[in-house]
């Protein structure tokens, strides 16, 4: 037995099905060892290194195991980094497997050496180690795994070609030699019991409390909304964490921040009591102001507590069993006057969105599209977004409902992993569908070629459904507005304008399905039709790039200025400022119609 053929002897005993990689020969040994061990565990082939770690990220999101890439040496290990650092900032367990330069050419500048320790001190800080010798393999692979597993980030380990060729030995029972054992329990930290009396202290003192849930409090729906009933608490949530709690529930504001709600930035506005769970939803600006609420925080990272507020009381345990341990001593709100303006005010908002929905455009509303989306999807659906406008869309208008899931990347916010999570998605669950959105940049940056991959892997999914929508407006429309908004700048033509594509003919070609949509009639009909495919669907959406993703604190005076930018830049450009006001007036008008013009 090779050192390689034990490396996957290895992994199968961790009960790893899949590793998502690209081949190379610094890794040849373990490609070997790959076809003696009949594939197992599977050979996932991305057609880029960078996205098979977001496929690793993807599937770490969805099953809730850990994910496993893998890579050779020099520009294969460097190509992973983008999709570790998105594991890394969003807290996702992955470990990437990496070639190196044979041991004996190492420091002699030769073919693809790269310093790799170096190079992932960062991105794997938690655990990075190089395999010198057979006997050191079990330990360094087992804590790779438990690391990521147990503190919910990437580790990484590296094998020089030459020791993956090497006869495997053990580790004896002798000076210097570390044994190792696979697993690890499960376990759920909890706070003190004086420290759970403080905080129902401060709780139940509160008059107008406020609940903000992200992706630790997933596994804690019944006690989210046990707590949220008893404090009569409105319920907002980060990004990470839109899956969390389902958006039916009359009480759940939706999303927070840039890409949220208005009726979370009501809650937050307003409220005098803040209860986080969960979450280090980074954008301060989007909480109560300092001296206006006291606050509490749940968190099983104990270097995530404090951060981002002045909470009076920092808790660091397991979401559910700290708010199992919490609510007996939590008294019941007989004053429901403040749930009920939340209800309220989140009932109008999905008002609004109905409207904003309905907004004509040329030739299609790219809110309209997701809308539509809205009321079509499977109760098992799993859907991915990609950064720029699309998040915009998702966030708002995708209701998440019982057995949704739904991700992106939420921290790094990196352009390119909406394709790569629905593929991990389906090696997740492939008897699931999944549903991409994402923006023509994104889809020309690396969706169109990990259509390849879909195209390769379909028919072993028991539901063959991937549906990707490519929202084609030919404008690299987040930072256009981004540029409008914040600088006061017309959009640079130069840097913004990207090409036209048949997204839907490409997908043909590769022996997948698609149609592009160009007016509002044919968008429900196109997605029933990817909904009922019998392989994925490429859908291009033809939108329009001045249907402006205005967040929910936008002033009059904020949306005047990225009026007067388009102006001065085009001043053909009318259409893109009547839509910003026209977008911006469906929040405040109960109807629309004669009021509205």
């Amino acid at each position: 037995m090779k050192v390689a053929d034990y490396l996957l002897q290895r992994l199968r005993a961790w009960d790893v099905e899949h590793v998502f990689a690209y081949p190379g020969d610094g890794i040849n040994g373990l490609l070997a060892a790959w076809g003696r061990a009949e594939d197992r565990p599977r050979f996932i082939q991305a057609r880029h290194e960078e996205m098979a770690a977001f496929q690793a990220v993807g599937y770490a999101k969805f099953s809730g195991r850990t994910g496993v890439c893998a890579a050779t040496s020099g520009p294969g290990a460097i190509h992973l980094l983008n999709g570790l650092y998105d594991a890394k900032l969003d807290h996702v367990p992955v470990v990437a497997i990496v070639g190196q330069t044979d041991r004996s050419a190492m420091g002699g500048s030769y073919q693809q050496e790269v310093d790799l320790a170096s190079l992932y001190k960062d991105v794997a800080s938690a655990f990075c180690e190089t395999v010198n010798v057979p006997a050191q393999l079990p330990n360094v692979l087992d804590r790779a795994l438990r690391i990521a597993a147990t503190q919910r980030t990437p580790t990484a380990l590296i094998i020089p070609a030459d020791v993956q060729e090497l006869d495997y030995e053990p580790p004896a029972h002798v000076f210097k030699q570390v044994p190792s054992s696979l697993g690890v329990g499960h376990y759920a930290p909890v706070p003190a019991d004086e420290d759970l009396a403080r905080a129902a202290e401060i709780l139940n003192a509160g008059e107008r409390p406020a609940m903000l849930i992200g992706q630790g409090a997933r596994h804690a729906r019944a006690e989210v909304e046990q707590v949220a009933d008893l404090l009569g608490a409105g319920v907002a949530k980060a990004l990470l964490g839109k899956d969390a709690l389902p958006d039916t529930l009359p009480y759940v504001t939706g999303a927070i921040g840039l890409l949220g709600t208005r009726p979370s930035y009501e809650m937050m506005r307003d409220c005098d009591t803040l209860l986080v769970v969960g979450s280090s939803f980074p954008y301060t600006q989007f909480l109560p102001e300092f001296d206006q609420a006291r606050a509490v925080q749940i968190d099983i990272e104990a270097a995530m507590v404090g951060l981002r507020y002045p909470f009076e009381l920092n808790l660091v345990g397991d979401a559910a069993e700290t708010l199992r341990r919490l609510a007996p001593l939590l008294r019941r709100r007989t004053d429901r006057s403040w749930r009920e303006t939340i209800e309220a005010n989140t009932a109008r908002w999905w008002e609004v969105m109905q409207r904003r929905a309905e907004v004509p455009a040329d030739p299609v509303n790219p809110e309209y599209v997701v809308h539509a989306l809205d009321e079509l999807l499977p109760s098992n659906a799993i859907i991915t977004a990609d950064s720029g406008s699309a998040a915009n869309w998702y966030a708002r208008h995708l209701r998440m409902r019982d057995g949704m899931r739904g991700s992106l990347s939420g921290t790094l916010a990196t352009m390119g992993p909406g394709v790569p999570y629905a593929i991990g998605a389906k090696f997740a669950h492939p008897d699931r569908p999944a549903v991409a959105l994402v923006g023509d940049g994104a889809m020309q940056m690396n969706g169109l070629a990990e259509l390849l991959t879909a195209a390769k892997y379909h028919r072993e999914w028991s539901d063959p459904r991937l549906i990707v929508a490519v929202l084609n407006n030919q404008d690299l429309n987040q930072v256009t507005w981004e540029m409008r908004a914040m600088q006061g700048a017309p959009a640079f033509e130069p840097s913004q304008s990207i090409p036209d594509v048949p997204y839907a003919e490409v997908a043909a070609l590769f022996g997948l399905d698609g149609e592009r949509v160009e007016s509002p009639d044919g968008v429900t009909a196109a997605w029933r039709r990817a909904l009922d495919a019998d392989r994925p669907y490429v859908i291009d959406f033809r939108t329009d790039p001045a249907v402006p993703p205005i967040p929910p604190h936008a002033t009059w005076d904020q949306i005047k200025s990225a009026a007067a930018s388009v102006l001065r830049g085009d001043s053909d450009r009318a259409a893109v400022v009547r839509q910003g006001f026209r977008a911006k007036v469906q929040e405040f008008l109960p109807g629309g119609g004669e009021k509205e013009e």
